[in-house]
Formats: C-alpha cells, sequence, structure tokens
C-alpha cells in the first residue's frame, strides 16, 4: 500500500511537471511568435506611394499591422469610376479570400471617417500576385535568384530601367544582374517600382509554397 501511493504521488508529481512544462513552452512559442509577427508588420517600406495613395495608405497601414497583414502597395485607377486597390500580405506572403474579406470589413469603417478619397470609389483588398511588387529590403532578398524589372528616380549608368535576376542585397542597395559581366547595385530609396517578372520558374514556386502551406493549414486543422 505504501509503496503504490508513492507510485501514485510520482506520477502525479511527474504529470503536474509535464503540465508545466508544456504550458511553458507553449508560453514560450506564443512569445516567439508575437516577436515574429511584431517584426514582420515592423520592417518599413522603402519603396511608397504617391500623392492620395499616400493617404491611403498611412491610414490602412496600422489597421493591418493590428490583424497581422501588413501592406504591400496601394494602386489608385479609373476603373468602375474609381477603384482604390490595397495588396497586403500575411508572413509567408500569401492573402486568401478570407483574408481579404477580413481586411475589407476593418479597413471600411474607417475610411468612411477618414473620407482619404474625395470621390466615391470601389474598395478592393488582394493578395500582392505572383509578379508582385517588391517594397522591402526582405523582398529582394526573399526572391533572391527571380527576375525583376525596376524602375528608378534617377539614373544609373546612363539609365533608369532596369531588368535582371535578383541576388539579394548589400547595404541599402539590392543586387541585381543584368547581363553576365556583373552585378548593379541599386539604392532601394531611389526606386520608383519594383516587381518580379512572370516566369515558369516563379509559377513553379508559387505553385510549391501553397501546396506547401495547403498541408500545414490542413495539419493543423487535424491538432
Amino acid at each position: 500500500m505504501e509503496v503504490q501511493s508513492r507510485t501514485k504521488d510520482s506520477v502525479a508529481s511527474i504529470h503536474s511537471r509535464t503540465v508545466a512544462q508544456e504550458y511553458s513552452l507553449k508560453v514560450m512559442d506564443d512569445r516567439s511568435n508575437n516577436f515574429e509577427r511584431t517584426e514582420f508588420v515592423q520592417e518599413p517600406r522603402l519603396i511608397t506611394d504617391p500623392g492620395r495613395a499616400a493617404r491611403v495608405a498611412a491610414l490602412a497601414e496600422p489597421v493591418l499591422a493590428g490583424l497581422g497583414y501588413r501592406l504591400v502597395r496601394v494602386r489608385i485607377s479609373g476603373f468602375a469610376g474609381c477603384t482604390v486597390q490595397i495588396m497586403a500580405e500575411r508572413p509567408d506572403g500569401t492573402m486568401s479570400i478570407e483574408d481579404c474579406e477580413t481586411v475589407s470589413r476593418a479597413l471600411s469603417p474607417v475610411f468612411d471617417v477618414a473620407d482619404p478619397i474625395e470621390s466615391s470609389y470601389r474598395l478592393e483588398i488582394s493578395s500582392p500576385g505572383i509578379d508582385r511588387p517588391l517594397v522591402r529590403r526582405s523582398d529582394f532578398e526573399r526572391y533572391a535568384g527571380h527576375i525583376a524589372q525596376i524602375e528608378m528616380q534617377v539614373l544609373i549608368d546612363g539609365r533608369k530601367r532596369f531588368r535582371g535576376e535578383l541576388h539579394g542585397t548589400e547595404g541599402e542597395c539590392a543586387r541585381i544582374r543584368c547581363d553576365a559581366a556583373q552585378d548593379v547595385l541599386l539604392r532601394i530609396d531611389d526606386m520608383v517600382e519594383a516587381r518580379l517578372v512572370l516566369t515558369d520558374a516563379l509559377i513553379s514556386e508559387s505553385l510549391r509554397k501553397s501546396k506547401q502551406n495547403q498541408r500545414k493549414e490542413t495539419d493543423d486543422g487535424d491538432r
């Protein structure tokens, strides 16, 4: 009886330690996720939007950050009278229909009050797309090895437009190889526009990542 009693106490003690350890690990994971999320949403855009799009971006960015997304670009076009397109992304670079609906519900009342567009408009929330804009330093690093098209504000070696394979970053510059000779360093702050070029390699990688995300979401749902 005494041995059995000690055995039960031991089992209870082990169980208590296990629960405490699991809780501690969960807290650590939550802190790690919060840290990564903070790092993700706080990375600044180096290529920003002009004019009215800048006013929209200033309103949208903190709302998106509060939801765990981040702003990519704002486009204002004359489509359907006036369309305000907001490109946003999750940490993995994707944006589902459900994500877009969540962002739209959060932004609509903010825009209704602030009224950043003087005329009536249609609000459109979207993913950055496969041939996405590159606006942050991490974008140029993440898509190293893919082809990009870049337009500069100032002349570099007698031209403003560059197209070539991204080779990451160096300091405040993106490294791009436009020919077989050597890389060109382009200051990201001086870029008007930078975006990926749609290629077979880019499409293949996008499909592969999409399948990985689907498997991860399925696995998370089964737990």
